[in-house]
């Protein structure tokens, strides 16, 4: 057999690269939390939403409160906030409301971009002393229609946004109150 010479670095013709002696543990050592953190960051820029549902925030929406959210497509929907599922980006609330007399409920993901704002209309009067409020499914223990609820928040939201005695988006709430006028009623 003849002998082969061996070059370094080369293996049979064919290069043979030693693995760099960067450790990838070193350099990142929580790769998918660094992933999320990145996409909640494109997702939500000033960190409102994550705010709004971070655990450690004493104002943030808990199971019970009544929650407004508005979507860039369709009208917006009200409801108590059911189950709040923390998974990252994929966070999402489910929210019970009530559509022409039925009992409506929806999940939303609070980072998606078809979702424009999410506001707490009511805080739950005391701490709910579960994580997920399914038991608001039956008839005992159903609230209803929140629409009066939202109706006064928006009415009081804006008479803060007055200035000077003149209305500030008059319009702009009649028509997130449907467009009704408020007038004397009937002449006779």
């Amino acid at each position: 057999m003849p002998k082969v010479n061996p070059i370094p670095g080369r293996q049979f013709g064919v290069p043979v690269f030693k693995p760099s002696a960067r450790n990838i543990k070193k350099t990142c050592p929580n790769p998918l939390a660094a992933v999320t953190a990145s996409q909640i960051s494109v997702l939500d820029p000033t960190g409102a939403r994550t705010r709004l549902f971070a655990k450690d925030n004493p104002e943030c929406a808990r199971v019970g409160d009544i929650l407004l959210v508005r979507q860039r497509t369709g009208d917006p929907f009200a409801g108590v906030c059911i189950n709040i599922r923390r998974r990252g980006t994929d966070t999402a609330i489910l929210l019970r409301g009530q559509l022409t007399r039925v009992g409506v409920e929806m999940w939303y993901k609070i980072y998606s971009p078809l979702v424009e704002g999410i506001e707490v209309v009511q805080r739950a009067a005391k701490r709910a002393r579960r994580a997920r409020l399914t038991y608001m499914r039956t008839v005992k223990h159903d609230r209803g229609s929140v629409e009066n609820v939202v109706r006064m928040y928006l009415r009081q939201k804006a008479a803060l946004g007055t200035t000077g005695g003149q209305k500030k988006g008059a319009g702009a709430a009649a028509a997130m109150m449907g467009g009704k006028k408020k007038g004397k009623g009937k002449k006779r």
